[in-house]
């Protein structure tokens, strides 16, 4: 009974509590004419703030101090104008959609922040983002020749800014003003989640302001920031690429300072290893002129900026007005991105000229694509592309050991012959043609093998450090598979000069593996090629090979991006493996012999070509003897 009481007393008091509560809540409650004073008060507020935020972006009638609009006259001319309105200050206007960020400043109308979001710097444990234009190393400039004689640069000039939308696309549009309805206009359109904005030049109103009968010289500047770990790594790959003449492509060397020109330009690169800034135009630039400085003269001291790009190029007035429709691009260097605008972007990333680039394309980039879809991590996802690899180049590699082995059967003969005829090399070479012939040995057959791999080889080169999805992911040891994977750093700054100040862990693998392959290979072929007179011995040059090609690999490696070091180790493993397969389960020297002394009492159809050599041959042997008779 006493149980029950006490829950009916804690319903009572809950009850109480609650009309308190309603009570005080009701006569608190505002009266009808203070609900609408608040009301009125909060529009006031709201309006008060939306006129605060868009001051900078409304073109005012400005209250002009007659002292300062003389002044700013004697100096900008007709310019002055635009010195006067309350846009003539350093503010600037953000605009901003879901990977890309953008602060355009008053002062020269020109992007002054261009932030990548999602991507980080290459600090440990840093959350600072991918920043490729920040602290005022960017610049776009335009040289107004005026009817004056003066040239000024807008660079140095206030705009007025104005910010409206336009479906779900934010427009930010500048004016350079030199009269209410004169001005020079730069028109920023960001779309969302694109790297891609629209951008304008136009002008209006300008014929008795500026010369309009010769163009006027636009310069963009950029000092590329260092965004990656290594910074030698990432200026290797800092360059100047741009596209002219209905769809060539070239680009600034990125080892040394260089400048070039070109015509009909279409688009402009200036681009960091795995980030890039691209300017792209309808209307063509009939004339460009580029130059690249190197920034990194010390790569343990300048750290921070890698290259300074310039491009020079003319704007042609029509009817004495400017119109450029062009586009900017700040986002990723990634493939699958360029190549999706359809504007022959993806020729930006140093996939390869000719084959090297066709393989990369249309195999590769697709092939590891798949892979990594996945989910089986990027580490892994290389292991795999590598066996894929491998496997499909396996019978290549069978074609090749298959010739050395022959050449090592036949080579007690081959130095047989060597012996009887070392005083007539003519006829020693016949017989040993003709050994050849017999035997059914093409002794080219083990170099086709090697020159068909050579595409693939330096394809694989060229598309590791182009992977950008590679950036920053991690496997085993290794942070970044984009850059080195160091396990120890050389203390007070020590470096080992073309080495580095650390040791990698992927390089030292991939070299020991290609020294045992190149141990089971190389030393056979070393074995099975007989020296010729008058020639150096190969078979030497290829055993000091076996210990000089680690060492180079190691040096060259160390730098290196991690997941090209994982991939030639992984490769030279498995082929290690298939060479081991193939001698002992596949090709067996007693068979080789057998059919090659099978081979010899074979009637054998001679060729065209050899044919042909062989009457060379005996041509020549009949003159030489004749020469002696005399």
């Amino acid at each position: 009974m006493e149980e029950k009481k006490l829950d009916l007393n804690s319903i009572i008091g809950f009850v109480l509590i609650s009309g308190i509560l309603i009570w005080m809540l009701y006569s608190n409650a505002p009266t009808p004419e203070e609900q609408k004073e608040k009301e009125k008060k909060e529009q006031l507020d709201k309006q008060a703030k939306e006129v605060k935020t868009v001051t900078s972006t409304v073109a005012a009638v400005p209250v002009v101090d007659s002292t300062k609009s003389e002044a700013a006259q004697a100096q900008l001319g007709s310019f002055g104008y635009s010195a006067t309105l309350p846009s003539a200050t350093d503010a600037v206007t953000e605009i901003k959609n879901e990977v890309l960020s953008l602060k355009i400043s008053n002062k020269g109308g020109y992007i002054t922040e261009a932030t990548v979001l999602g991507f980080d710097q290459f600090e440990k444990n840093s959350k600072k983002a991918v920043q490729i234009i920040k602290d005022k190393n960017a610049s776009l400039d335009i040289a107004l020749n005026t009817t004056d004689n003066r040239t000024l640069h807008t660079k140095d000039m206030y705009f007025e800014p104005k910010l409206t939308t336009e479906g779900k696309n934010q427009v930010l549009t500048l004016q350079l003003k030199a009269g209410p309805d004169q001005f020079l206009e730069y028109r920023y359109v960001l779309k969302p989640n694109e790297y891609m904005l629209d951008f304008a030049i136009r002008s209006q109103g300008l014929e008795k302001v500026v010369n309009t009968s010769k163009p006027l010289d636009l310069e963009w500047q950029l000092k590329s920031y260092r965004n990656e770990n290594s910074v030698s790594y990432e200026n290797r790959y800092t360059e100047l690429v741009f596209e002219y003449e209905d769809g060539k492509d070239d680009y600034l060397n990125a080892a040394k300072d260089s400048e070039d020109e070109a015509n009909d330009v279409s688009y402009i690169a200036f681009k960091q290893h795995l980030f890039t800034s691209i300017l792209l135009t309808d209307t063509k630039f009939k004339t460009a002129k580029f130059k690249s400085d190197n920034l990194v003269d010390d790569e343990e001291i300048d750290t921070v900026f890698t290259k300074n790009f310039t491009a020079q190029v003319p704007l042609e007035f029509k009817n004495g007005a400017l119109n450029y429709n062009m586009n900017w691009y700040y986002g990723p260097a990634k493939y699958e991105i360029l190549n999706g605008y359809e504007k022959n972007l993806d020729e930006i990333l140093p996939l390869g000229w000719g084959i090297f680039g066709w393989i990369n394309r249309y195999i590769f980039i697709p092939v590891f694509g798949l892979i990594s879809a996945l989910g089986v991590g990027y580490g892994i996802a290389i292991v795999l592309f590598t066996i894929l690899v491998r496997i499909v180049m396996s019978p290549v590699t069978y074609k090749s050991y298959l010739s050395q082995a022959k050449m090592k059967v036949l080579r007690p003969e081959i130095t047989e012959l060597n012996e009887k005829f070392k005083d007539n090399p003519m006829k020693k070479q016949q017989e040993t043609m003709k050994l050849y012939s017999k035997a059914g040995v093409n002794p080219m057959a083990g170099c086709l093998p090697a020159l068909m791999q050579m595409p693939i080889f330096y394809a694989l080169f060229q598309f590791f450090p182009s992977m950008f999805d590679l950036r920053q992911k991690s496997f085993l040891w290794a942070d970044d598979l984009s850059s080195f994977d160091a396990i120890y750093y050389f203390p007070n700054g020590f470096s080992i000069p073309f080495y580095g100040n650390h040791v990698s862990l992927f390089p030292i693998l991939a070299s020991i593996a290609i020294f045992f392959y190149m141990k089971m290979t190389t030393g056979d072929q070393a074995m099975s090629t007989p020296p010729q007179e008058g020639m150096p011995d190969m078979g030497k040059i290829m055993k000091i090979m076996i210990y000089i090609s680690p060492v180079m690999m190691l040096f060259f490696f160390n730098n290196y991006a991690s997941g090209l070091s994982l991939y030639y180790f992984i490769s030279n493993l498995i082929t290690i493996g298939i060479m081991l397969v193939i001698k002992n389960y596949i090709v067996k020297e007693d068979k080789i012999h057998a059919q090659i002394q099978e081979n010899k009492t074979k009637e054998k159809k001679e060729s065209k070509f050899q044919r042909k050599m062989r009457e060379m041959m005996e041509q020549a042997e009949a003159q030489k003897a004749a020469q002696k008779k005399k």
